[in-house]
Parts: structure tokens; sequence; C-alpha cells
């Protein structure tokens, strides 16, 4: 049914969230504040690492320094793959469906950081890497449409083809906008600021439940 699959990273494909908020919180620490919570910082994720930073220092009840990101980027680098793991099924589930579809990512993450993840968790090898999209390319951040569409454009699928997995609203609002089908991953982080009364097409609280949705 679906010739193409486009997943999401942190929150679908791996389990981020302790890395992503220690972090911000060591920058938070380096700067006089007292640390957030791991869930507080979950909930702010998934416009990019700029907005993070900034959600953090207002959450925290700080002005952040002009170089908060660039020191955000640089403490998460250290800490990327330290207790970042897939989620248990997803290397079962892309076993299965590399055969079947065609695999991408689309994420709001930095690129450099998505790719040294998807390498150093052994995921890279089911995504090529034109097919791989990160939140600081060429194209507009989700839910931005403009990077999904020139996935499905490179891979030649129309969006009556395409499936979209990921964990928040912005997922949602993404697939939305390119006309594409819709599976929202209700065990990520990214699903707690997901609005009630909104509905997806699909809906998996376990990663291998994907495979019984296609």
């Amino acid at each position: 049914m679906f010739t193409l699959i486009v997943f999401d990273l942190d929150g679908t494909l791996v389990d981020s969230k302790r890395d992503i908020a220690d972090s911000a919180n060591a920058l938070l620490v380096a700067c006089g504040a007292e640390p957030l919570a791991e869930d507080r910082i979950a909930g702010l994720v998934g416009d990019g690492a700029a907005t993070l930073v900034t959600r953090a220092f207002r959450a925290a009840g700080l002005t952040p320094p002009s170089d908060a990101l660039a020191r955000y980027l640089a403490l998460y680098e250290t800490r990327l793959l330290a207790h970042t793991r897939p989620y248990p099924g997803i290397v079962d589930v892309l076993d299965i469906l590399q055969s079947k579809a065609k695999l991408a990512v689309l994420t709001n993450k930095p690129l450099a950081a998505t790719r040294a993840v998807l390498d150093g968790l052994g995921l890279a090898r089911y995504f090529p890497v034109d097919a791989v999209i990160g939140g600081d390319g060429p194209f507009p951040r989700k839910p931005d449409a403009a990077g999904l569409r020139y996935l499905m454009s490179s891979a030649g699928v129309s969006p009556d083809a395409t499936l979209l997995v990921g964990d928040s609203v912005i997922d949602w609002r993404t697939a939305r906008a390119a006309a594409t089908a819709m599976c929202l991953a209700r065990y990520g982080f990214g699903f707690d600021g997901f609005p009630f009364g909104q509905s997806a097409d699909r809906v998996i609280d376990a990663p291998i439940e994907l495979l019984g949705l296609l």
C-alpha cells in the first residue's frame, strides 16, 4: 500500500530524551539556573535545537546568552549516544520494511547530529544518504512540508502512497500539509503534547505494531 515510509527521528526511531535533557540542563546549570525535569525538557522538543534552547531558558526564567545555541550543540555532541537507543522493535521493523518500501528520515534535529545518531546506532543502513533530511538543511523545518515533498519527489512516490510516522503534532501537521497518511507513535515522548481531539490515520503503541497496519 505504501511505497515510501518516512520516519521522524527523536521519539519515533530513537529514544533520545535523556541525552537531550542532560545537555540542556548542563547548559542551564552553567548559566546559573536550576535543572529542569527530564520530562519537562522532553515536552519542549520538536521544533529544532534553537527553539528548544529558547524554551528551556524561558522555562528556567532566564534570558539565554547570545551563544546559547552553539553551547547547547557542543554539549549535546558529547552526549549524542550516551543513553540514546533505538526503541525496542525498531530494528526488526526496519529489517522487514526495507524490502517492502523506500525508507526515509525527516527530522528537525540538525543533520550532523542526525547522521551521527543513525550511524552510531547502526540505523544508517536503512536510509539512503539523500533520504535523510535534518532541520538545518535547505528546507524549512517541520511542520512545513517542503522536506516531505522533496522526499516524495526524489523517490517518485505520490502522497497517497506515502506514510509519515511520527510522535508529535508537528509530524501530524506536516503529513496533513503534504496530503500524506500519518501514523502516530504514541510511545514517543512527543505524544504528550499531542492535542486532544486531533486524530491520526493510524496509531501505534509500539514500533512492531506498524507492520500490522501496512
